[in-house]
């Protein structure tokens, strides 16, 4: 009996397992006709969205238009399978192709599918490590100033084709002096059209949001139709652009495939290859030129990247799942094992890297998808397109693909998220400047790094000099002693610091005699490092005859401090031990210090102890504390507060409460 429930536990795991991780094991027995029908008419939408953006991204990355759509159809048909947000769809983005141009500009194509390659294997090895917590090191500020990087980037190198001149350049301060060095050379038919396409986009962009009722009002069947028609012109807006633009072409000069481009108004695409991409192993070696490169030269080539390129797709992909998800969890490790599930087979079918997409992904979702079946669809009309349309792509003026691109990424830049990261966290707006700035000057990978560190130093800083508050106070029965608050916990950057503050606190303020009360409160952690240091801190009152005391540690510190033989180490855990280790007489309410500069008023730790008889020392609220110095949920409505001093840094800032 016991072996059966145990065998019927484990299928039961086994299937929690399975549903979690395969999702459509999931859904597909419950799929219905209703569902079909709608993730059709989603598929198709998305799919007419996609074909025109994934040229346009693959002349991004600097690769033949083709690259696009090959990049576009392998993610559908896997994320369908494995994908747990029925909103998000998997393909080209602007990120991912600006960041192969990094790596494929005077190269060839092979670089770009073993980076798609090695992005699948880096995003599976994360996965199985649950490494996704990486993702949460890069900040919302980081993000705000590199997707607005990228945004000016993007838009920068598209105005080479908006304007229709011809130069070859890198970086982004470099495309922006050489566009305005060839500006005499821009051809006026690319121009205007360039323009035009981008003043329809936007139009067609916001026709979305218009009502043809009054806001009160129901709206008729005819209102209703005629939104759903306006809805589906803005949702469609890329493929009529670029298809009305390729018309034109084609009147205004149809030359035949292969002829010489000089007789069109319009830079055009040109021939991209039909068919099926070549399916195989990715190039794990690649000739250019003269020269053949291995493997390893390649990854070598491929530089930062490697781990930059992966990293960067998962906040995409996570955060465009969390968005669309409806307000219920997202599995992290199970959207990251998709997405290099994607990338991986990808490389197969000569795809560069790919991500999620929001802009598509919002279609999708505006389009009434009910499961992930709708990348299904969406894939198959992208390998329809590559088997029968891709003759017809050539006559695409490459103006219009660069209005699309810019419409797409022009919203990327965040500026409204300044005003009120000014007004609630100011330090914030470092990291996003400088993250901003060096992916401009720099290049996007080193500027995210930079951003990073720039980040996590404002993070670590506070545990480098943690606020150390000092003040003089006086028990019940007139025992005087110097009371030190350390805002945080002690670890190895901190050691050097609170152990000067409190040396020097003690000879100032304590004139070399005074007792000294650490109060530990704060303190919830220390490591090997800082038990050493206040090992060294005790010698040092030692050597001059001055106590010094610990109040209240924590047991996790107590452990630490216990486990590096702290022997001289004194812990106060209540009132009673504080009055015996003083043993001074009862002085009056308020007394004034001999130095005539710090007033002192009875203190007695009663007030402040939340049990005596424990037989660990626990933390409690001071209400001897300022505001400023002590949490916010510590409550001092009713508490009297006292002149002080503070010490922050090396410096004391002498300040009157009342």
């Amino acid at each position: 009996m016991a072996g059966a429930e145990a065998a019927s536990a484990r299928a039961a795991g086994a299937r929690a397992v399975l549903l979690r991780r395969v999702p459509i094991a999931g859904w597909l027995p419950r799929y219905s006709a209703e569902a079909l029908v709608s993730d059709l008419i989603a598929g198709v939408t998305v799919g007419l969205t996609v074909m025109p953006q994934s040229l346009a991204y693959a002349t991004l990355a600097g690769l033949e238009p083709q690259y696009g759509l090959y990049s576009a159809f392998v993610g559908c048909f896997v994320y369908a399978l494995f994908g747990s947000v029925k909103d998000v769809t998997i393909g080209p983005t602007a990120l991912m192709a600006l960041m192969v141009y990094q790596q494929v500009h005077a190269r060839n194509a092979d670089f770009a599918v073993l980076l798609c390659f090695l992005s699948g294997c880096v995003q599976l090895l994360m996965a199985a490590l649950n490494l996704g917590v990486l993702v949460d090191f890069i900040s919302v500020p980081v993000t705000v100033g590199f997707t607005s990087a990228m945004a000016f980037i993007i838009s920068c190198s598209q105005l080479k084709g908006l304007l229709g001149l011809k130069f070859s350049s890198s970086g982004f301060i470099d495309t922006a002096t050489k566009v305005v060095q060839h500006l005499p050379e821009t051809r006026p038919w690319d121009a205007t059209l360039g323009f035009l396409c981008i003043f329809i986009l936007l139009f067609l962009r916001k026709i979305k949001d218009v009502k043809l009722h009054a806001p009160d009002v129901k709206p008729t069947p005819r209102q209703r139709i005629g939104m759903k028609i306006l809805w589906l012109f803005s949702t469609a807006r890329n493929a009529l652009v670029v298809i009305v633009c390729s018309i034109l072409a084609f009147l205004l000069s149809p030359p035949a495939e292969g002829s010489d481009q000089d007789a069109s108004p319009f830079v055009l695409t040109g021939t991209v290859r039909s068919g099926l991409p070549p399916f195989g192993l990715p190039p794990f070696s690649t000739t250019i030129g003269n020269q053949t490169y291995s493997f390893g030269e390649m990854c070598s080539g491929l530089g930062s990247s490697i781990v930059l390129v992966p990293i960067l797709a998962v906040l995409g992909n996570v955060a465009i799942a969390k968005a669309f998800a409806s307000g219920d969890s997202v599995d992290a490790t199970q959207e990251l094992m998709t997405l290099g599930l994607c990338n991986l087979l990808g490389s197969f079918a000569s795809s560069f890297p790919v991500s999620g997409s929001f802009s598509r992904s919002a279609v999708n979702h505006a389009s009434g998808v009910k499961t992930p079946m709708g990348g299904v669809f969406t894939g198959l009309l992208i390998i329809l397109a590559l088997a029968v349309l891709t003759p017809y792509f050539y006559y695409i003026p490459k103006a219009s693909l660069a209005a699309v691109i810019i419409c797409a990424v022009i919203f990327m830049i965040e500026y409204e998220v300044v005003k009120p990261m000014w007004k609630s966290s100011r330090k914030d707006l470092v990291p996003a400047f400088v993250t901003f700035m060096m992916c401009l000057i720099l290049g996007v990978e080193y500027g995210i790094v930079i951003g990073v560190g720039v980040n996590l130093i404002f993070l670590l800083y506070p545990s480098a000099r943690p606020m150390v508050h000092i003040e003089k106070a006086m028990t019940r029965s007139g025992s005087e002693y110097l009371l030190v608050t350390p805002s945080n916990s002690l670890y190895f950057p901190a050691v050097d610091f609170i152990r000067s503050s409190v040396g020097r606190a003690g000879i100032t303020q304590g004139s070399s005699q005074m007792p000294v009360i650490v109060d530990c409160r704060f303190v919830l952690g220390a490591d090997f490092t800082a038990a050493k240091g206040i090992a060294a801190l005790i010698d040092d009152f030692s050597k001059r005859k001055q106590p010094i005391y610990f109040y209240n540690p924590h047991p996790n510190v107590l452990a630490v401090f216990k486990g590096a033989n702290l022997e001289e180490f004194v812990e106060i855990c209540n009132p009673e031990e504080l009055e015996q280790m003083l043993q001074a007489p009862r002085g009056d309410n308020d007394v004034t210090s001999d130095t005539g500069d710090v007033r002192m008023r009875n203190f007695d730790l009663r007030e402040v102890t939340t049990s005596s008889n424990s037989a660990a020392c626990l933390p409690v609220p001071d209400l001897n504390s300022p505001t400023e110095s002590i949490p916010a949920q510590v409550d001092l409505s009713s508490t009297p507060l006292l002149t002080n001093s503070r010490y922050n840094g090396s410096s004391v800032e002498p300040s009157e409460r009342s």
